[in-house]
């Protein structure tokens, strides 16, 4: 764990393991890699070499201009790939870090392996929950001033760009998700902030995907249902083979 030089600004990354293919994990909004990153490390630090690092304006890492936007935090992903993995590597994203996953998939094939996207919604508009008054809390407020290299007060900044870029960005569409042909699971919680067809239609824009539901979760699966996550993360590495068509009255079975 350290702070490395990204193209110029300082950046919080870590390297957890160094087992197979690169990993990256991309948390979530308002969120840090090491908020995320105990709940999924069970699930892939024995077969990955796993990277993580805090994007400009969360956890660690302070902000610049720019910051919050996603055509700005895709290019901040595709810097880190580059420059400090070196390599093509496998995406596994929570909320705002899927949503960066698709993004980096979109515009640079060649650095993805396959896509794990969970609570990530492809629109803005998607039936989102959030809105109504901010309120920022004293635990929130604490945490931020123990990790952040930034003044306290900057922290009201940050959130207040979160919410207004929530409410115009991302604009995917889904011609833009049909050129992502590298192997993708989405997974959804059935209580998340954006309509559970918004999870179903994303499914069905991309060609090599699979979709998960996890029962009886909200928006952050890995915390709450960890024990339903983990093997279905595991599944899709053992079998990423392309998804096929099908019928079951194609022949006559026993199942």
């Amino acid at each position: 764990m350290s702070y490395i030089n990204l193209r110029g600004h300082q950046t919080w990354s870590v390297e957890f393991s160094h087992n197979g293919e690169p990993l990256l994990l991309l948390h979530g909004g308002l969120s840090a890699t090491e908020n995320f990153a105990p709940h999924i490390l069970p699930a892939v630090e024995d077969r990955f070499r796993v990277y993580g690092y805090d994007r400009t304006a969360h956890g660690r890492t302070g902000i610049r201009d720019g910051f919050y936007h996603f055509d700005f935090q895709r290019d901040e992903a595709i810097a880190y790939i580059e420059d400090v993995i070196g390599a093509p590597t496998h995406l596994l994203g929570h909320s705002d870090g899927g949503i960066i996953a698709l993004l980096v998939a979109i515009a640079r094939p060649d650095l993805v392996l396959s896509i794990i996207a969970t609570g990530t919604n492809y629109t803005w508009d998607a039936g989102l929950t959030i809105g109504g008054e901010i309120a920022i809390s004293d635990e929130n407020r604490a945490e931020f001033a123990e990790r952040s290299p930034d003044s306290p007060e900057t922290l009201d900044r940050i959130i207040y760009k979160a919410h207004e870029v929530w409410g115009s960005e991302p604009n995917m569409t889904p011609e833009e998700l049909a050129t992502i042909t590298c192997p993708v699971l989405v997974v959804n919680g059935d209580d998340e902030p954006f309509s559970p067809h918004h999870g179903v239609d994303l499914y069905e824009a991309l060609p090599n995907a699979r979709l998960a539901i996890i029962p009886g979760s909200p928006h952050a699966t890995h915390k709450v249902k960890p024990h339903l996550l983990i093997p279905i993360i595991q599944d899709f590495y053992d079998h990423p083979e392309p998804r096929g068509e099908s019928n079951p009255f194609s022949e006559v079975t026993g199942d």
